[in-house]
């Protein structure tokens, strides 16, 4: 079943799946306070009157997290300061999602048990999805991780619940890596040496097979050389109906630090990785691509847009059979989930081109502190209203509604364009828009609404949405965003796009 997505009020367009707890009933920060007396000091009341709490304060968010999953799931839960702590909506989205994966019939059931199991890759001292999918559905787990925090209020967590104790397994990863401390690291990452950080503070560091750290080519660098992830940890004869992982989304811990209206903690094992999310997901694939059927499905988290196309591209480079993609809002922040399968499909698989994009996305990555949503947004609404278009801004939704007569589109492409080729291409479909305005006997004024999500700090994804069903200027709607796609990038991003589309870096 997909994602629900449910109108709020000012027009917002939230994702979250239908079995969700919290699809029609968020949480209610007033009656939780009334309720559980160690929840009230962290709430307040606006000047409209509506309870509150202050995102950017860790204890606050930790202790809403607590009585969510206690007023709701029953679960005793707790985990010490500075560890990551997750939002209870977003990861039973998650769930939900891969209950859906495996209630189709896109990929049979071959273990042969009743029983889902399932694999969390780095399950943190949190255990959420464990915890989760254990009380909601029922589901045994193994918990996968590598610290010894994450090891000992994982079991902990576990314990504090006896009813799902005999469900959730906490297994240690082996590691063999020397450790180096925080001082040294800094000399050894000079030499691009790939590495991690411990709960101590302390840094193992994967020597590799080869001492020539310095002259490993940039793939090689940028790739995964941490502890294992599936093999070595997955032992032999082992089957699982899925894996799930909450990835390290970020390469440094400044880069996880950008966002000063949350504070969710988070330790450098849970947050960073070099590489990133996309060079840990790597890992997994590369891992998948070993173990194949030992899991019905193999799924990850994915904060990027960009990467999730690039992640697409390397699965079916490793021969999967399926792959399947979802996406997650929570507020003004996205994420996607991600899934594949190495198992024959049980029915054929129908593919189909789209021909006509109502839906287009581009990615602003490399934002300086200084710039939020609502200065891109700003920006979104001053290109449009210099052609004389019609714009509708709403700062409580980032979006903004907007009607493009044929002349205003003419208006905007013909001061953005900047090449010769793009020229023609904005004086066909020019043409062909007007021709179809003449045979209708009608305007057709574009309609669309560009929003702005935050994806991590440092990176927002611009969304518009064509409001027409049929609209024979779907060719103009996606000339214009490129155009705007160029401007924002060439304002807010760190790499400028030249209009050949390539970057160049503007950081000396």
């Amino acid at each position: 079943m997909p994602s629900k997505k449910r109108k709020k009020r000012g027009g917002e367009r939230r994702v979250i799946h239908p079995r969700n707890k919290y699809s029609e009933n968020p949480p209610d920060f007033g009656l939780l306070a009334s309720l559980y007396p160690s929840f009230e000091p962290y709430v307040f009341y606006s000047l409209d009157g509506r309870p509150r709490i202050d995102w950017t304060d860790f204890n606050a968010t930790r202790e809403l997290t607590r009585v969510l999953l206690l007023h709701d799931y029953g679960l005793n839960w707790w985990i010490p300061d500075g560890q990551l702590c997750p939002t209870v909506p977003n990861r039973s989205n998650y769930i939900h999602w891969i209950e859906d994966l495996l209630a189709s019939d896109l990929i049979p059931c071959t273990r042969g048990n009743s029983v889902v199991k399932g694999f969390d890759i780095g399950t943190g001292a949190n255990c959420i999805y464990p915890l989760l999918g254990a009380s909601l559905l029922g589901w045994t787990f193994v918990g996968s991780d590598v610290t010894d925090v994450a090891i000992e209020w994982a079991n902990r967590n576990v314990k504090s619940n006896p009813h799902l104790s005999e469900l959730i397994e906490i297994r240690r990863v082996d590691t063999e890596t020397k450790i180096f401390d925080a001082e040294e690291l800094q000399n050894k990452q000079k030499d691009n040496i790939n590495s991690y950080v411990d709960s101590t503070n302390t840094v193992s560091v994967d020597m590799g097979p080869s001492p020539s750290f310095s002259l490993r080519s940039q793939s090689v660098k940028n790739s995964y050389h941490g502890p294992p992830v599936l093999v070595g940890v997955v032992k032999d004869g082992e089957s699982f109906d899925f894996c799930m992982c909450n990835p390290p989304f970020f390469v440094t811990m400044e880069e996880a630090g950008l966002n000063p209206k949350t504070s969710c903690g988070g330790t450098p094992e849970e947050m960073v990785c070099l590489g990133g999310e996309e060079a840990f997901i790597t890992r997994i694939i590369e891992d998948s691509a070993q173990l194949k059927h030992a899991f019905r499905w193999y799924t990850s988290m994915v904060g990027r847009k960009s990467n999730l196309n690039i992640l697409t591209s390397k699965l079916w480079n490793v021969g999967v059979t399926v792959v399947k993609t979802t996406e997650f809002v929570q507020g003004q922040t996205s994420r996607w989930g991600l899934a594949w399968s190495f198992m024959p499909p049980s029915k054929k698989m129908l593919f189909s081109h789209v021909t006509e994009k109502k839906n287009l996305s581009f990615m602003l990555e490399g934002l300086q502190r200084q710039h939020s949503a609502f200065h891109v947004l700003q920006s979104v609404e001053s290109f449009f209203c210099s052609s004389g278009a019609s714009c509708k801004l709403n700062a409580s939704t980032f979006n903004i509604d907007i009607t493009a007569s044929q002349n205003h589109c003419n208006t905007i492409l013909k001061s953005e364009t900047q090449n010769e080729n793009e020229a023609v291409q904005c004086k066909n479909e020019l043409e062909i828009s007007s021709t179809s305005n003449d045979n209708n006997c009608q305007s057709d004024d574009l309609q669309f609404r560009i929003s702005v999500f935050q994806q991590i700090p440092g990176t927002l994804l611009v969304r518009s949405t064509l409001h027409q069903k049929e609209s024979s200027s779907s060719g103009l709607f996606s000339l214009i965003f490129k155009q705007l796609e160029k401007v924002l990038k060439n304002k807010f991003c760190t790499e400028r796009v030249s209009a050949d589309g390539s970057c160049s870096n503007l950081r000396r």
